[in-house]
This record gives structure tokens, sequence and C-alpha cells, in this order.
């Protein structure tokens, strides 16, 4: 942490350029997504099992019965809720038998494995699950405070601060993320190729769309860290 925090001493300019380089990153992570997917989302899987049958196979392999899988409107909008033992599906990839449909499914069905047996990782998201909420809600106001009344440049005091803190908890609840987001994605592949569900050569479809989306994660630990470190480097100067 303390290498990390060094380049907040590096000069504000080259911290601005980061972190535009940074957003530039977060584009090109976003298109890689949208490519990957859009591309294998087109392949039918030789099994022709659904993405619902998929995360159903995945999860009773691991024992777990408790977990509902409901389908949901929207792109890409798949995730886990913990706090309701739910997978949520979006219909592509709930009724979708592509490669990139089991793909998700069994991904957001690695959430569910890591909540059953206690990932720690994951624990700790879910703790920091309520702060970073209400930080991301609490975070515009600070930032249009800071910019209307000039807080984050010479004397910044309070609001600097504040906007400090926000972005800390932003980075920490970022860098945990990371961790399960890739463990998710690692057990899904597993799962996907011992439980036959996609034949190995079938997989680089689905390595391919997962790995994209690994990079979004990576692009927003990377965009807050860089935002904390612009903000520490304010403090620094102030």
């Amino acid at each position: 942490m303390t290498s990390i925090l060094a380049f907040a001493f590096l000069p504000t300019p080259i911290i601005i350029v980061l972190l535009l380089l940074t957003m530039g990153f977060a584009l090109y992570a976003q298109i890689r997504v949208s490519s990957a997917y859009d591309k294998n989302v087109k392949i039918p899987s030789r099994g022709r099992i659904t993405g619902r049958e998929a995360a159903e196979a995945v999860m009773a392999q691991a024992g777990i019965t408790n977990v509902e899988i409901t389908e949901t409107r929207g792109h890409l909008t798949d995730h886990y809720d913990p706090t309701h033992r739910r997978l949520v599906l979006s219909s592509e990839n709930y009724r979708g038998t592509s490669l990139a449909a089991l793909g998700v499914a069994a991904h957001e069905a690695g959430h569910a494995i890591q909540h059953k047996v206690g990932y720690s990782m994951l624990k700790t998201r879910m703790a920091l699950v309520p702060v970073t909420m209400f930080t991301s809600q609490f975070l515009p106001i600070i930032m249009f405070a800071g910019f209307f009344f000039g807080g984050f440049g010479r004397g910044g005091g309070l609001i600097l601060d504040i906007g400090i803190m926000c972005y800390a908890v932003l980075t920490l609840f970022q860098l945990v993320t990371l961790p399960v987001e890739f463990d998710a994605s690692r057990r899904a592949k597993v799962e996907l190729v011992k439980l036959g569900i996609v034949d190995r050569d079938e997989m680089p479809g689905v390595n391919q769309t997962l790995n994209a989306a690994a990079l979004t994660y990576v692009a927003a630990f990377l965009g807050a860290l860089l935002h904390l470190l612009y903000l520490l480097s304010l403090r620094r100067n102030d």
C-alpha cells in the first residue's frame, strides 16, 4: 500500500494524464466486452443447454439448492444477490444457449458457490456494500461542492478531506472486487468443462467473454485509485 500511495507524490499534471489514460482504458474495456459478447452470443453451444440450466447445474454440483434463478430485462444485467440468495440473469442469457450465455450464467453461479463456501473476499465485499452505496450517493454532492466553491484547490480543507475518504472507500471496494470476480470466472470455467456443459474446444468463446468482462473491473479499480491519488496530490500541495 505504501508503494501505491507513493504515486500521490507525483506531480499533479502527471496524475491527471494517468487518469485520462485510465479513462481511455475503461472505454477500451467496454468495447472489448461488447465485442466479445456480441461475437459469442451468436455461437450456440453444442449441448443446447440454456443459461438457466447451466447455472442450475453448476450450483447443484456444489450442493446449492436454496438460490432462486430469475429472469430480468436489460443487456448484461446479470448478477448474484447474496442478500436474497437470488441469481438474476438477463433474458438473453437466461434463455440463450450461446457460449456467451453459458459463460455469464456459470460466472454468476460461481458467486453463489463463493457464498456457500464462505469465500473471504466475497464476505468482505458484502460488508463494504452499505458504506460504498452511501459513499457513491454522497460523492456527487462533494464533487459539486468542491468544484463550485473551489474546494479542490488550495485551502480545500474539509471538502477535500471528505472527497479523499469517499474515494478511499471506493478504491478499497474495487480492489476487493477484483479477486471476487476473477475467482468466480475461474470456478465457472472449471465447472462448465467438468459437467460437460461445454466441450473443451468450445472454451475459447467462454474465455473470451469472461476475460473481456474482467477488464472492466480492472478499469474501475484503476479509475477509483487514480481519482484518490489526484485528491491526495491536491492535499499535498495545499
